[in-house]
């Protein structure tokens, strides 16, 4: 418990940290909206830079380290969801905010499976933005100050190395999303425990997304294709019916 309490200590004090340092990548064509962003994330203690296309976003991902970024789909050039997926075959982890229009549950789903960390829908507040920009924010500087105490997990035939954000299955890496490894991570962490879906988007996203429990299940249904032997009839990752989810070593 002492060091638990330690460790939400630190992570507290790197979260102020962050508010005043972060540097966040805006990436969005409309002139009015980044510069909405740009104001209110600036007024909250962030460095913002401001991106157009998404040509100039990728080059300007590759140049420079970003805390963040806020990435709209519907860009000239090269469009949000290549923008995405461009970063996260060249490994770059870095926290990204999908920016879409409501109603687009597909663009939101597939982001998600490429590997954004979390959306918001248009119109949306300043206030919900820096809402959950923190808790992106948050998750990604636990996520990083735990991984200098973790040792590997062994999880049945998978091997979780958190220092290098590797998994292993039969001695085989696994190609994971920076979503799909944070649930994984986080399972293996409370093993045998049932944990309910709405403990879970707290716990992994960061952020209470009410009534928007789904989005567990498919990212479980992502990870189980990955990580399961026979996904259909899951060994490791196990549906409790009626109140959600364990993990069985």
């Amino acid at each position: 418990m002492q060091v638990n309490k330690h460790l939400e200590r630190n992570a507290l004090k790197l979260i102020k940290c962050m508010r005043i340092m972060a540097k966040i990548l805006v990436v969005d064509d409309e002139t009015s909206i980044s510069t909405l962003l740009k104001y209110n994330l600036e007024q909250n203690g962030y460095t913002v830079t401001v991106a157009a296309d998404g040509q100039t976003a990728y080059e300007l991902i590759g140049k420079q380290n970003f805390d963040a970024i806020l990435l709209d789909l519907m860009l000239p050039v090269m469009d949000g969801m290549t923008v995405l997926k461009t970063i996260r075959q060249d490994k770059i982890s870095t926290p990204v905010i999908l920016v879409t229009a409501k109603g687009d549950e597909f663009d939101r789903v597939f982001g998600l499976e490429l590997g954004a960390d979390d959306y918001i829908t248009k119109p949306f507040s300043p206030r919900e933005v820096i809402a959950r920009l923190k808790a992106v924010l948050r998750r990604s500087q636990v996520d990083h100050h735990e991984s200098e105490r973790t040792d590997a997990i062994k999880i049945q035939n998978l091997v979780i190395d958190d220092n290098k954000k590797v998994v292993t299955k039969n001695d085989k890496i696994l190609t994971l999303t920076p979503r799909e490894y944070e649930l994984l991570l986080y399972f293996s962490q409370r093993v045998g425990r049932v944990i309910d879906r709405e403990t879970i988007l707290t716990a992994v996203w960061g952020y209470e997304f009410v009534g928007e429990s789904r989005m567990v299940d498919m990212h479980i249904s992502n990870l189980r294709e990955k990580i399961e032997t026979n996904p259909k009839s899951p060994e490791v990752l196990k549906t409790v019916r009626g109140f959600g989810y364990t993990m069985v070593n």
